[in-house]
């Protein structure tokens, strides 16, 4: 696989708390240099990386890291987000209500989400790290019957990211109109390609760009 490809699947991301506008700025250069999918950048650079990088495909989390914020503050954070030049949302579910059996209302919340990013793409992180196979299960019927447009493993921020495992059993369980976005831990050419060729169509990572563009393969 060549790395033309590989990139062309990467949300390119930095979301560490500490990110200094120095770093995305570098971020989004390399984006347009390798051709990412998208930027994944915290909200607050939304409106700058829109008016210093135009055309740059900018996605952004909303609830993010733990997910536990109410619908309603979810929904305005991507009413701002989504309006100040962001073109994917990538929300965090309530693993709360996961514990507690309250899918109903995690389906309310993705369909609300969903519903203010129109044809805009929504991503739903369910943290698997935390989650039995039964909610998995779950939660693939959560994400596919609210309307959204990928379910994504992970916020890079629990215990583990991405497995296999969890993309295969995704696959079963979704619907065919919903993609699989692998996200944490994806470290390696080999990683991406096998996330890739499971049956993923986006990889958040932060790694990719520095170990792609460090082979000397003219595969651009």
């Amino acid at each position: 696989m060549k790395n033309s490809e590989i990139l062309s699947h990467v949300d390119h991301t930095l979301l560490k708390a500490a990110a200094s506008w120095a770093e995305i700025q570098e971020l989004c250069r390399e984006a347009l240099l390798y051709k990412t999918a998208s930027v994944c950048i915290p909200p607050s650079y939304i409106k700058r990386i829109a008016g210093s990088f135009p055309g740059l495909n900018i996605c952004t989390v909303i609830g993010f890291p733990l997910g536990y914020s109410s619908t309603d503050a979810k929904v305005f954070e991507g009413m701002a987000a989504l309006s100040g030049g962001a073109g994917e949302l990538d929300m965090v579910i309530n693993l709360g209500d996961v514990k507690n059996g309250k899918f109903k209302k995690i389906r309310k919340e993705i369909r609300a989400l969903k519903e203010i990013c129109g044809k805009k793409i929504l991503k739903v992180i369910i943290e698997t790290c935390y989650l039995t196979a039964e909610e998995k299960i779950a939660l693939c019927g959560c994400v596919t019957e609210s309307g959204a447009d990928y379910i994504k493993t992970s916020t890079g921020f629990g215990t583990a990211g991405a497995l296999i495992e969890d993309i295969l059993l995704f696959k079963k369980h979704i619907g065919s109109s919903v993609k699989i976005k692998a996200a944490g831990g994806i470290r390696t050419k080999r990683d991406m390609i096998d996330f890739l060729e499971a049956g993923c169509s986006r990889l958040g990572t932060s790694s990719a760009v520095k170990i792609l563009a460090g082979e000397e393969s003219g595969d651009y």
